[in-house]
């Protein structure tokens, strides 16, 4: 079985529960949140940042989340302070942040490292299923990985695509259940 899909063909899903759904991660507020609990839900994870160049794309993830959410789509971030200590303050700081500048309302998550020893395992299996075109490493802050409502990760996106090139991705995923 091919370990990267294209939104656009057909797939078979293995028999057993795909890996997305075995790990976890602390929510900013310290809770420990298994991926399992979106389970059916087409995921875009993504690696962000308060200081970055990148940072204004907050506004189209939330406006991407509050559109599709009552479909079934989830937006989770994970903060990363490894690209030019764009990520400097402690969780309660990039909550406040984000609640302050962008009204985010989707699932965010305790700050991590993103490439490296220290990487969390979310991202160090998500970089292993969907390398990017130079590799498997994250080169910057807003690269992001959409996921099925199966949990398989079918596409990668560099940090300069903005949420709104993304959209028929995700409209296209939703409507594989909607209609099948």
């Amino acid at each position: 079985m091919e370990k990267h899909f294209s939104v656009d063909a057909k797939r078979e899903y293995p028999p057993h529960s795909p890996a997305f759904y075995q790990f976890s991660a602390r929510s900013i507020n310290g809770e420990l949140i298994s991926m399992e609990s979106y389970r059916g839900k087409v995921v875009l994870v993504v690696n962000t940042a308060s200081a970055c160049g990148f940072t204004p794309q907050y506004a189209g993830l939330e406006e991407l989340y509050r559109k599709y959410k009552d479909r079934g789509f989830v937006v989770l971030a994970f903060p990363c302070n490894q690209f030019g200590q764009q990520e400097p303050g402690d969780e309660k700081a990039i909550a406040q942040f984000c609640a302050t500048n962008y009204n985010i309302t989707f699932p965010l998550f305790a700050k991590v490292e993103v490439n490296g020893k220290g990487a969390h395992e979310l991202f160090t299996y998500l970089k292993k299923e969907l390398p990017g075109t130079l590799g498997p490493r994250i080169v910057w802050n807003f690269t992001k990985f959409l996921i099925d409502r199966n949990g398989i990760p079918v596409k990668r996106f560099a940090p300069t695509t903005s949420p709104e090139k993304i959209e028929p991705y995700v409209l296209k995923l939703l409507e594989e259940k909607e209609s099948g």
